[in-house]
């Protein structure tokens, strides 16, 4: 039998992520993604024609990060403002992507950019209450639940946690997943809310 050491692994899957300004080739790809398996099938909208890209692309305050993985588009995250100095984060990956640890490595460095380029004081997001995985890993990153609320996407009721993060919160949540490796290197692209041709 031969052991894997999962640190070194996860450490050269997080230098391979690279975050991006998405690019409009980035959305016809993302569109023509597999669908999501049954277990996250109500959140396959967001990747299709009038999904979150079509509701975010043309917003000034808003950025949009393609994510690539050696060379390959493999998810995107977005942080559009809510208030000043305040945005929403959302994450999507990609179908074949999912439950492989890139979720965290994406959102931190989504969270360091909002924080350290944007100037953002506050990131809050929703997550469905049936997404456990999700609401969990958020935790353990620093996010404090805040609420919930119930919102109707795409003509069905869904129920949401609210959560969200501080400069603070994020900073000391760092120290753990650093030192399990998990921190992305952060790529030299300059914020921009437009999606670029």
């Amino acid at each position: 039998m031969m052991l894997i050491d999962t640190t070194q692994a996860a450490k050269r899957m997080a230098t391979m992520i690279q975050l991006r300004p998405l690019v409009a080739k980035d959305v016809a790809s993302i569109e023509n993604w597999p669908v999501y398996p049954p277990e996250f099938e109500d959140l396959d909208y967001a990747l299709r024609k009038n999904g979150w890209l079509a509701e975010f692309r043309d917003r000034s305050d808003t950025w949009i990060y393609a994510v690539e993985q050696s060379d390959e588009l493999i998810a995107f995250s977005i942080l559009t403002m809510t208030s000043p100095s305040e945005a929403e984060f959302r994450i999507a990956l990609r179908s074949d992507k999912i439950a492989l640890g890139l979720g965290r490595i994406i959102a931190v460095d989504t969270l360091k950019r909002g924080f350290d380029e944007i100037g953002l004081t506050r990131i809050h997001l929703i997550v469905r209450k049936n997404n456990q995985r999700a609401f969990k890993l958020y935790q353990r990153m620093g996010f404090s639940l805040r609420g919930e609320c119930c919102k109707r996407i795409n003509n069905s009721q869904a129920d949401f946690f609210s959560l969200d993060i501080v400069p603070h919160d994020y900073l000391s949540a760092l120290v753990p997943l650093s030192s399990e490796n998990h921190m992305a290197p952060i790529g030299d692209s300059k914020p921009s809310g437009k999606i670029t041709p």
